[in-house]
């Protein structure tokens, strides 16, 4: 079992074309079913995750191919959605 300061700690590649993407910012959790459905991370510009635009990278579950010790691998082949464009879609 992998807790969630653990997952703070791994640096999130992005497979499909090697981007740093950045460190665990955040997580969506469903309380109804019990499990994760996305990980944030900082969108670029941010410094220290608290300053700049607000435009978090929500990676889903369905992305995320591997955790390993050091870092998370994800597959993300389409652009990637920013927190504010979720909300947007809401």
């Amino acid at each position: 079992m992998i807790s969630t300061s653990d997952l703070r700690e791994k640096e999130i590649i992005n497979m499909i074309d090697g981007r740093r993407l950045g460190f665990v910012s955040d997580i969506e959790v469903n309380l109804e079913k019990g499990r994760i459905d996305a990980l944030i991370v900082p969108g670029p510009g941010k410094f220290l995750g608290i300053f700049g635009k607000d435009n978090d990278y929500i990676i889903t579950w369905n992305e995320i191919k591997k955790i390993g010790v050091d870092i998370i691998l994800v597959e993300l082949k389409s652009e990637i959605i920013t927190k504010e464009e979720d909300e947007d879609k809401n």
